[in-house]
């Protein structure tokens, strides 16, 4: 199976220092919907593993979040693009999970539903959360300068660790690299 793994707030849709705490404020990045939608069509199958902290905060509560990523995914199915799963974190950083990105503990999951090893498989993320969620689970790092992506870069990145402007240009470089199926 050819898997993409994306975190949303920053990589897929804006990020918000508040939270995105309800459809109205889930915006998409110029590009992104395409960008999946294209990694669709290239033969990946898409899958979300977020940190969603505001529900353990009280921010939002989980017909919220659904509401959220209903709006996402009607967006991506309006450009021919879907997800195929979405894993998140509801907890705070308090509670000290194995779930909450830089945590792997969503990754892993992801590895156990999907049946497959993540070494290898895309992780595209904006912040440095992402990026060591991933190196623990020895997927291919990428990083977009969207979202929190440019302080990212300058805090400093684990070798072989790809940067590309959004969420379209890393799509476009997968796509490029990635033996059809």
């Amino acid at each position: 199976m050819k898997l993409v793994i994306l975190d949303r707030d920053g990589v897929i849709n804006h990020d918000s220092p508040g939270y995105i705490k309800s459809p109205a404020e889930w915006l998409p990045i110029t590009g992104s919907l395409e960008a999946i939608a294209s990694l669709n069509q290239g033969g990946y199958h898409v899958v979300v593993a977020t940190n969603q902290s505001g529900l353990g905060q009280g921010l939002f509560d989980m017909a919220t979040l659904n509401a959220i990523h209903h709006k996402m995914h009607q967006a991506l199915a309006q450009v021919g693009g879907r997800i195929d799963g979405i894993f998140y974190c509801p907890h705070t950083r308090d509670a000290q999970c194995q779930c909450r990105k830089p945590q792997p503990g969503l990754l892993q999951a992801i590895a156990k539903r999907c049946n497959t090893p993540l070494t290898d498989v895309p992780f595209i993320g904006d912040s440095e959360r992402d990026i060591l969620a991933g190196a623990a689970v020895g997927a291919q790092l990428h990083l977009v300068l969207t979202g929190n992506g440019l302080a990212t870069q300058a805090a400093g990145l684990p070798p072989h660790t790809r940067v590309h402007a959004d969420l379209a240009a890393a799509a476009r470089e997968l796509l490029r690299s990635s033996p059809q199926s």
